[in-house]
């Protein structure tokens, strides 16, 4: 099936099965999750309504550390995509070299339809649910889509209540007054960021001025815009549910964030809502059209950044894209079937595994400082984070023309892979 994220990264590791130094057997072992989680959750709300969720925790693979992975809320959430998401989770922490294995959990709810109390006792339940597989040394979950630092807040509390004892380690992404670092909230964006400036200098362009179109405003597309704007780039577009804002001279980013920060959405930010008196006196900002989500992917920029969902660049849609390069902030927005057609048109698709890490990344430095219980100001943070996704793209750029590979998700996927596959080598097979 096209539109199921497992046969989606199946099919991506078969395509770099051939150009990577991996043992058949052991490759074969990696198509495979550890084991999956389903948990039952009876909650009462707050509306005095009992309502029973379903919820998942997938840990695919360990043999480089404990295992790491975000979870969310959302509706879509299915067994198959967290298990797809966790087999991504796997390769990132890999490929930017983390000392983790990768996991994933979700919960099938619409946040939007359930009260902060019932939410924090939906959190609660589902910890209580997957606590007996998650810990510090074991499996340390991060926020994901729907979920942010107070889930992690509530998530440690009810861990840290069963153990007798705070365990700020057990999660990461927490506010900072339990444990959190800072630069983990903006730390995908900023990740997203920085690879996009490191493509455009393997490219030999200049990414001043350069256009820009960003699906999805959340939390990672908001600081990839903010941070490309500030680094020159023209910010042309950007969405939620509601549809997009497209103004071929640039958005005022800023304005756009205060207003979503606020609680606004997109559609009301075109109609001039919340714009009118805000907008500065010589903006150059002022009508933003509105358009569909998926007018924006085929929107003529130099650069596509998908950052909400995954399976959104189709065979379907893939003949209609106009950017020159593609950079993967969400999980998984790019079909088999369209990365083909993109690798043939020479369209550079920076993947998702090291495009989008930066969040991972900042998590392990939070869990670091946890385990020191010791503390590093942003500025290292920052510079830690750039050195090591710096590091992981030109790895991956080395890969790509050393070995002459199709493209650039094959030469990460066959880093990541000979990584992971190295690890189980060495530790051979139980019993």
């Amino acid at each position: 099936m096209a539109d199921d994220p497992f046969e989606n990264m199946l099919a991506q590791m078969d395509r770099a099965e051939e150009y990577a130094d991996v043992d058949h057997g052991v490759f074969e072992r990696l198509k495979h999750p550890e084991r999956t989680l389903k948990v039952t959750l009876p909650v009462e709300l707050e509306s005095g309504e009992v309502e029973v969720f379903e919820g998942y925790r997938c840990q695919f693979d360990s043999a480089r550390g404990p295992f790491k992975g975000g979870v969310r809320f959302h509706p879509s959430v299915t067994q198959r995509e967290v298990e797809a998401l966790a087999g991504w989770m796997t390769w990132k922490t890999a490929l930017v070299d983390l000392p983790y294995g990768g996991a994933k959990g979700g919960v099938i709810c619409e946040p939007k339809d359930l009260t902060d109390r019932d939410l924090e006792r939906l959190t609660r339940r589902y910890t209580e649910g997957i606590r007996r597989m998650i810990g510090p040394e074991i499996d340390v979950p991060a926020p994901d889509m729907n979920t942010n630092p107070q889930t992690m807040a509530w998530m440690m509390d009810t861990y840290s209540m069963y153990e007798g004892y705070s365990v700020p380690q057990v999660v990461t992404g927490k506010p900072l007054e339990i444990g959190g670092t800072p630069g983990r909230v903006e730390a995908t964006g900023r990740g997203v960021s920085l690879v996009t400036e490191r493509l455009f200098e393997y490219l030999d362009r200049d990414l001043s001025d350069a256009s820009v179109a960003i699906q999805g405003f959340g939390n990672v597309g908001s600081n990839a815009a903010r941070l490309l704007d500030e680094s020159g780039a023209n910010v042309v577009a950007t969405s939620d549910v509601t549809g997009a804002a497209y103004d071929p001279d640039g958005l005022d980013v800023a304005a756009l964030g205060a207003h979503v920060d606020a609680g606004g959405l997109i559609e009301e930010y075109v109609a001039g809502e919340i714009r009118g008196g805000a907008s500065t006196a010589d903006s150059r900002w002022d009508d933003p059209d509105q358009i569909t989500n998926a007018e924006l992917l085929t929107l003529d920029v130099d650069v596509l950044i998908p950052a909400a969902v995954e399976g959104v660049i189709t065979a379907d849609n893939v003949d209609d894209l106009r950017a020159s390069a593609v950079v993967e902030a969400a999980n998984g927005p790019t079909t088999v079937a369209a990365d083909e057609a993109l690798t043939e048109r020479d369209i550079q698709v920076v993947p998702d595994i090291l495009a989008n890490a930066g969040g991972v990344i900042v998590s392990y430095l939070e869990w670091v400082q946890n385990a020191q219980e010791f503390s590093w100001p942003l500025e290292t943070v920052n510079a830690e984070l750039e050195r090591r996704i710096g590091s992981a793209f030109d790895k991956t750029i080395e890969q790509y023309d050393t070995k002459e590979l199709p493209d650039l998700r094959t030469a990460a996927y066959t880093l990541a892979l000979e990584r992971t596959a190295k690890a189980h080598e060495y530790r051979g097979l139980f019993p």
